[in-house]
């Protein structure tokens, strides 16, 4: 079988007559022959109908009547959505409405992920976009974030000024489960997306408080990011629903919360798959790039795979990791701290946006064994807890692995970061 590693694959083969059982997103196959960058005549047609069909809002163009400038929202390229494919279906849409190109901006909601070259905004945004209007990085210092005000949980909400200074805020995204905020897409465009590091850390820290279920998004902290929004408005939503290959499966338009409300069974549907097993060996890749660029959007396929492994088990998580941490306060806690139990503890004292990720490795380490097949070194990968593996070595490795079984009930996970297990009563349709 083929596993994504990075921009490529790595060829796997299990050991004879050891049975596996693959978990994976409804509708998942592998075609090496589709482009992410392409957009076809069946997708064109669902996005600009979505556009066309917005729930609860008037349509974007009668929007833009009553504006002189517009910015847009869109996601950084860690995340799956295909800016290119809609963006010049928004530029357009603002046109009709009488909002010129060179009144409109558009904002990479970076939150606290590092900027984008300009090479990567080209990529992101497509080639038409990036000639017609001004696209920015987010910066997320608080200099450069007009204060807003405070929600009822005490998260000081700063929004980017370009941002808050817009008439008219249109948000962007993908819609998939996330396990800090319960589904992805939506208000997560504005906070933490055009956020300041003040604003996301503060709403982050709520998940020391509160327990989320992937996939719900009626819990504290995607309501504490409702509450930020409904003090500077998002006026028109756009998001979409992908799979791992960028290919759009559905598409939605209108009011920031019934259209995102919508988005999100639809989501379910697809990423929420009833598991109702448990395996001595899980063999997650992360789907490649994009969600394998580095350590910090790996650990989420590591705690997707974690939830169908058994105690004790083992888990080999594929995944290049090119920008090894991507995350400069990650690295360092991971690096100088020397006791790591007093690391976890002062996390548990006070919350550190990017040190947070150690808390979820720990939480797989402490009773699972973790092989780690990437690029990053083999000394960073022990000093988080993992046995380091590198992509030549990787199907002996495995081989040895089962080898030591006699007979290891196998999970093999092709798309673990959109792979959501449902392993109790509830179910992707629930």
């Amino acid at each position: 079988m083929l596993l994504g590693y990075g921009r490529n694959h790595i060829q796997l083969s299990l050991l004879e007559g050891v049975p596996s059982d693959t978990i994976a997103y409804r509708g998942y196959r592998h075609d090496p022959g589709i482009h992410p960058e392409v957009c076809t005549d069946e997708e064109r047609l669902r996005l600009l109908e979505a556009l066309q069909q917005p729930y609860d809002s008037p349509l974007l163009r009668a929007l833009a009547v009553k504006a002189q400038n517009a910015v847009i929202l869109v996601s950084d390229i860690t995340r799956l959505c295909p800016t290119h494919k809609f963006l010049p279906m928004l530029l357009d849409e603002l046109n009709a409405g009488g909002i010129a190109d060179d009144c409109i901006h558009v904002v990479v909601a970076l939150g606290a992920h590092r900027r984008l070259t300009d090479q990567e905004i080209r990529r992101l945004a497509g080639e038409e976009a990036y000639r017609r209007v001004s696209i920015v990085n987010h910066s997320a210092r608080s200099e450069d974030c007009s204060f807003i005000g405070v929600t009822s949980k005490g998260t000081p909400v700063e929004i980017n000024r370009i941002v808050a200074m817009a008439d008219l805020r249109i948000a962007t995204g993908n819609i998939e489960p996330h396990r800090l905020v319960g589904m992805s897409g939506g208000v997560k465009a504005l906070v933490p997306g055009a956020a300041s590091v003040k604003t996301i850390e503060s709403n982050h820290s709520l998940s020391s408080r509160y327990q989320i279920t992937p996939g719900d998004p009626n819990n504290p902290i995607h309501q504490d990011l409702e509450e930020a929004q409904s003090m500077l408005p998002i006026h028109f939503l756009y998001n979409t629903v992908v799979d791992h290959q960028r290919k759009v499966l559905f598409a939605v338009s209108g009011n920031i919360l019934e259209a995102h409300r919508r988005g999100v069974v639809a989501a379910k549907g697809y990423f929420l798959v009833p598991v109702h097993k448990s395996y001595d060996v899980v063999i997650a890749s992360a789907g490649g790039y994009p969600k394998d660029m580095q350590l910090y959007q790996a650990i989420k396929t590591l705690q997707n795979a974690s939830t169908i492994c058994k105690p004790g088990g083992t888990i080999v998580l594929i995944a290049k990791c090119e920008e090894l941490y991507g995350n400069g306060t990650f690295q360092t806690w991971a690096e100088t701290w020397t006791d790591q139990q007093k690391a976890l503890d002062s996390l548990k004292e006070t919350f550190v946006l990017g040190a947070h990720k150690l808390e979820h490795i720990h939480k797989v380490t402490k009773e699972k064994q973790v092989l780690l097949v990437s690029d990053v070194a083999a000394p960073q990968a022990e000093l988080l807890g993992f046995k380091p593996v590198y992509p030549d070595d990787c199907e002996q490795e495995i081989k040895k692995l089962l080898e030591s079984f006699s007979s290891p009930e196998v999970a093999v996970m092709p798309c673990g970061s959109i792979t959501f297990p449902v392993t109790g009563p509830s179910s992707a349709s629930s």
